[in-house]
């Protein structure tokens, strides 16, 4: 089609030219002929270039058939896999199903003999519970009431024995009142003792149960030998339960704080030693404890 278009082209310009016989031949054909090479030299770039074109359209068809072949390969081994899985995952599915089954069966089973176990286990570990707080209830019991007897044997026996002690300590007495009477100097040692004893006994009996028979004994010991002091020129005071008076001379061994006592009030809650005097003279000192509050 070039080759055609520039013959025609030449043909119009040397008819044109002999037409006009005044225009230079040589002067007008030189240029036509520089594009007409330049226009052979573009064009055979232009065929190099399809011709490199066609050549890699070529190895693209050949790369894009090589592509469809392996993915119609791919996706044939794919469907082959997705099928035997398939089939596996049936037959594993039907194995599954059956084992589920038998170690269901078998679950449900053993579930319900350990089910009657633990009930047993639960049902002996209570009866067996029930028995031994039975038994050790009954040993406690059996344990309390040889606690309190022999407590309650002691304390008659310790009453008994008080009520013979204040029985001597009144015979004694008598005897050292008999001797002072033939001294020129009264020895006051043995009263003291005794009365200090007097006061331990009192302050034991005050810890038992006032309708005892065993504090019923002791207090009326206590009482006779404390008329038999007075009667001996002895006065004897026990200041246990009355208020504290710094007046009075005595000596507080402790003290502790009450809160149960009105504010500001102290009383002498426990008489160690009584306060003795002979004849209107103080020759001993009461000890006592407090309690206070403040």
């Amino acid at each position: 089609m070039k080759k055609i278009i520039l013959s025609i082209f030449v043909l119009s310009t040397f008819w044109a030219n002999a037409q006009n016989p005044t225009i230079d031949f040589d002067k007008d054909i030189k240029p036509l002929n520089q594009k007409i090479e330049s226009l052979k030299s573009e064009n055979g770039k232009l065929k190099n270039q399809i011709t490199i074109l066609s050549n890699d359209l070529s190895k693209t068809n050949v790369a894009l058939d090589s592509l469809r072949n392996q993915t119609q390969a791919n996706s044939n081994a794919i469907t082959q896999t997705a099928n035997q899985l398939g089939i596996q995952i049936k037959e594993t599915g039907d194995k599954n199903a059956g084992k589920i089954t038998e170690v269901s069966e078998s679950l449900s089973k053993n579930s319900l003999y350990g089910i009657i176990g633990v009930f047993a286990a639960v049902l002996l570990s209570g009866l067996l519970y029930w028995l031994l707080s039975k038994r050790q209830q009954t040993d406690k019991n059996q344990l309390s009431n040889i606690i309190n007897s022999t407590k309650t044997e002691l304390t008659q026996e310790s009453a008994k024995l008080d009520v013979q002690l204040l029985d001597v300590i009144e015979k004694q007495l008598k005897v050292a009142d008999k001797l002072n009477a033939t001294e020129h100097t009264i020895d006051h040692t043995f009263h003291k003792n005794s009365a200090n004893e007097l006061q331990r006994i009192a302050n034991y009996a005050n810890t038992l149960a006032p309708e005892s028979q065993e504090v019923i004994a002791l207090q009326g010991s206590l009482g006779r030998l404390r008329n038999y002091f007075n009667a001996s020129d002895y006065e004897i005071t026990d200041f246990t339960g009355k208020d504290y008076d710094e007046r009075i001379p005595m000596k507080r061994k402790d003290t502790i704080f009450e809160d149960s006592l009105p504010l500001n009030k102290e009383i002498i809650s426990k008489t160690l030693k009584p306060q003795i005097k002979f004849k209107g003279d103080v020759i001993q000192e009461a000890e006592i404890t407090t309690k206070y509050n403040n």
